[in-house]
């Protein structure tokens, strides 16, 4: 499974993608909680705090999405503008 960070997440964690061998399907808020920032923290526990979006496969989802194994998941801030 490939993993995708974005903006401050991606400054944050240190790198911009992580491949992860998962072999069984689960959901964003179950892959929230395996990634581990690099102070040991929880993508989960530090999201409570942060607004962060998902996308699985391009398309935007939500904790519930469900994800497959090889699935490419990303995780970004919400996007504003002017």
């Amino acid at each position: 499974m490939k993993v995708l960070f974005f903006a401050g997440l991606r400054e944050l964690m240190g790198e911009s993608v992580i491949e992860l061998d998962i072999d069984t399907s689960l959901t964003v808020a179950e892959l929230k909680t395996l990634i581990r920032l690099p102070t040991g923290e929880s993508l989960a526990s530090w999201s409570q705090s942060q607004s962060l979006l998902a996308a699985v496969d391009q398309a935007m989802g939500s904790d519930a999405t469900v994800v497959d194994p090889g699935a490419e998941v990303a995780f970004f801030p919400p996007v504003t503008g002017g």
